[in-house]
């Protein structure tokens, strides 16, 4: 079987070397690893730092994982490129990788177990089910109550119970790709459509929990308020709208 890790990235020359050499090597049970990382038209070093990366895997890992770039020539938002991502995809299972240092690789396993069992054909990571994440979430404050907010007005719309709806970790069986491909929206409010078309579509959804370290603004954190508001919009829009499921 093959997993497909999609990163989207966009300005993160900084670590995106790291992410991807920590996506190489982790844990996918036995998975072969298809890493599709999508360059959202960055303007710093980042591209470069992934065709490195490219070159490195050419000279040789173990056959285990292939990467792949996708560049785009301008910024389109998260949703444009998760897209082009998950329309590249191979794998039985997709996956969705934040491009940052905040999630742990550490938790492949558990996310992925529940797909390999089928019990499921969506999993997402919870920061909020796992009790050693409320340390630090004074941190990130602002960010933390958004997203419980989020969360919230996505499970009384949807009739879901989800404790972390703006995870960076959402696994999908790719029996499910018509849904992820279906929403229109470029941006961060695509993951809330793509949750309203599966809650749409009467698919179960499993959390589990998974580590966090969260970063700052300054440290590049790029969601902000305005993209809340959208989130909220869809949200709304998919419930009551004439979308089509």
């Amino acid at each position: 079987m093959r997993l497909s890790i999609i990163i989207p990235v966009y300005n993160e020359e900084k670590h995106i070397a790291q992410v991807i050499e920590s996506v190489i090597s982790a844990n996918s049970l036995g998975m072969n690893k298809e890493i599709i990382v999508v360059d959202d038209g960055s303007t710093d070093n980042t591209a470069s730092k992934v065709k490195g990366q490219i070159s490195r895997l050419r000279q040789g890992f173990d056959g285990q994982a292939k990467l792949i770039f996708i560049e785009k020539m301008r910024n389109e938002g998260k949703g444009a490129a998760l897209k082009a991502g998950f329309r590249k995809a191979t794998g039985d299972i997709l996956m969705v990788q934040d491009a940052d240092l905040e999630y742990s690789v550490k938790d492949y396993p558990k996310l992925l177990a529940p797909l390999l069992n089928d019990r499921t054909k969506v999993v997402y990571g919870s920061r909020n089910l796992k009790r050693e994440n409320y340390k630090n979430r004074y941190s990130y404050f602002s960010f933390y109550l958004g997203g419980m907010l989020l969360t919230w007005i996505v499970n009384m719309l949807y009739g879901l119970r989800l404790t972390d709806h703006p995870t960076g970790y959402k696994l999908f069986s790719s029996s499910l790709l018509k849904y992820l491909l279906q929403p229109k929206e470029r941006r961060f409010s695509y993951e809330v459509a793509i949750t309203a078309c599966l809650a749409k579509a009467h698919v179960p959804f499993i959390e589990v929990p998974i580590h966090y370290r969260p970063r700052t603004m300054k440290e590049g954190k790029k969601i902000n308020a305005l993209d809340f508001v959208k989130s909220v919009i869809v949200a709304i829009k998919y419930k009551y709208g004439n979308e089509r499921i």
